[in-house]
Order: C-alpha cells, then sequence, then structure tokens
C-alpha cells in the first residue's frame, strides 16, 4: 500500500503538528487562505526552511490553494486574478518541496454557460508554470460548480485533456463534498479514476449533513452521517495521501490517525 495519512495543520508550526499526530504528511497553507495577496510561507525562516525540516522529518507536504481562487469565472475582475494568484501559490508549494496544490474547481453563476467555465480552466492549465501538480478537487455545492457531479468532472477533464500540462493535473476527491453533492461513496473512486487516470489526494471527512444537502460542513470520522465502513473503504481503494480536514487539533486528529490505522491495518 502507499497510503500516507496525516491532516491540515497549522502553517506555522506543521512539524510540530505532524510529530503530535504521528502522521506522514500535512496540509498546508502557504498565505491567508483568504486574500488575494502574494503567499508568503509563514513557517520561521521562510520556504527553504520548510523544505529542509519536512525532508529531515520524512513528512510530505501538500498545500491548499486559497479558497478566494476561481479560474473557471467569467469575471475577468475573479478570473484572471485567480490565475496569478494560483500560479504564486504553485511558485511558493515548489519552494517549500510540496507534493502539489489543491485547488477547487470553481463554478460560472447561473446565467453562464458551464462550457465556458470549463473552456477557462483548459486555459489556465495551458498558461500555467506548474513546477508542481495541481490537484483539482470536487466540490460540496452549486448547480454550475465545474466539478461536483461526474459529469461535471468529466466535462472538466474533456475539456483540458489535451493541455500540454496535463500529466502536471491529477484529483482530490473529498469524500464530505461528494456525500453532499449526492455521489454514492462505494465505487466512486473508481468512477473518478476511469475520468482522470488518476486520484492524488483523498481528503477523508465525515458530514455533518445528509447526502446530497449540497453542504460543506465536515465532521469528524465517526460522528457524521457518512457510515464509517465507507469512509474506510475509499481510503482503501484510493491508496494514496490522505488528509483529514476533520474538526478539532493535533489531539483528535491523533486519535483519528491512529483509529485509521487500526482500521486499515497499516
Amino acid at each position: 500500500m502507499t497510503i500516507r495519512l496525516g491532516a491540515h495543520v497549522s502553517s506555522v508550526h506543521p512539524l510540530v503538528d505532524a510529530a503530535g499526530m504521528g502522521a506522514e504528511l500535512v496540509q498546508v497553507f502557504v498565505g491567508d487562505p483568504q486574500s488575494w495577496k502574494k503567499p508568503v510561507t509563514p513557517y520561521p525562516d521562510g520556504a527553504a526552511a520548510l523544505k529542509s525540516a519536512a525532508e529531515a522529518d520524512g513528512v510530505g507536504i501538500v498545500v491548499h490553494s486559497p479558497y478566494v481562487l476561481n479560474v473557471a469565472s467569467t469575471n475577468n475582475r475573479i478570473r484572471i486574478p485567480s490565475r496569478k494568484l494560483l500560479q504564486q501559490t504553485i511558485t511558493e508549494s515548489a519552494a517549500v518541496g510540496a507534493m502539489g496544490v489543491v485547488v477547487h474547481g470553481g463554478h460560472v453563476t447561473a446565467n453562464d454557460d458551464p462550457a465556458v467555465g470549463f473552456e477557462n480552466w483548459r486555459k489556465c492549465i495551458d498558461g500555467l508554470n506548474l513546477d508542481v501538480p495541481i490537484f483539482i478537487e470536487n466540490t460540496a455545492g452549486g448547480a454550475n460548480a465545474m466539478a461536483r457531479t461526474l459529469e461535471s468532472i468529466e466535462r472538466l477533464w474533456a475539456a483540458i485533456a489535451d493541455s500540454p500540462n496535463i500529466d502536471k493535473v491529477g484529483f482530490c476527491l473529498d469524500t464530505c463534498h461528494a456525500h453532499a453533492a449526492g455521489l454514492e461513496l462505494d465505487g466512486l473512486v473508481e468512477q473518478i479514476t476511469a475520468i482522470t487516470g488518476r486520484l492524488d489526494v483523498v481528503h477523508c471527512n465525515n458530514s455533518r449533513d445528509a447526502a446530497g444537502s449540497g453542504a460543506d460542513r465536515h465532521a469528524g470520522l465517526t460522528d457524521g452521517t457518512i457510515d464509517p465502513e465507507l469512509l474506510l473503504s475509499v481510503v482503501r481503494a484510493a491508496d494514496t495521501a490522505t488528509i483529514l480536514e476533520t474538526p478539532g487539533d493535533v489531539p483528535e486528529h491523533a486519535a483519528e490517525i491512529a483509529w485509521l490505522r487500526e482500521h486499515l491495518d497499516l
């Protein structure tokens, strides 16, 4: 198996948190997730220091891009700054030695043709300098989301398939988002990989709300409306980097990582 377990942690002391959780990898922001400002790694002594320390500790790093990004948007005042900020995030992520950058699929508005959003993704990918890969993440809600349903993910991949940069574009499957979107988790890994050809990261989260709710509200692994056995089956099938974005801090995530290891026989 190539499953590696970790959680989203503090950007200031990620390796301390990793040690406290017994994690093999961490997910961090390299800037303010709600800001358009150029990312600057908040780790003491900067990106190079984090890269060196993480390599010494044997801890992998995944970066989550800012939430404000929406490269699919038809609004120039959103789309163009989004492309710029995504590139800046990729460059900073390469400096910290990250495996890649998770980026939400984005959306267009109700009055827009979704085809324009898929084409905007293609143009964005064509123009990126991908020093590390990007992992497009499925989203929980929105009728005009680019990566909510299997159909939309298929349309997105059809739009980007011929990009010269396609080999640096992967997928991040969030279990809470999939549940909220009304997708069945049983067999979903196989369905996603049949479309994308790869699955690079799992965000292993339970859901506070019912299937198909469209609500992005994460819950602890055994506390939500998703059968924990389904979460385990997704992690087993994906056999890749698996990150918790569940409520709580280091103690709660340490317990959940231990629970995963026990039930996955890792």
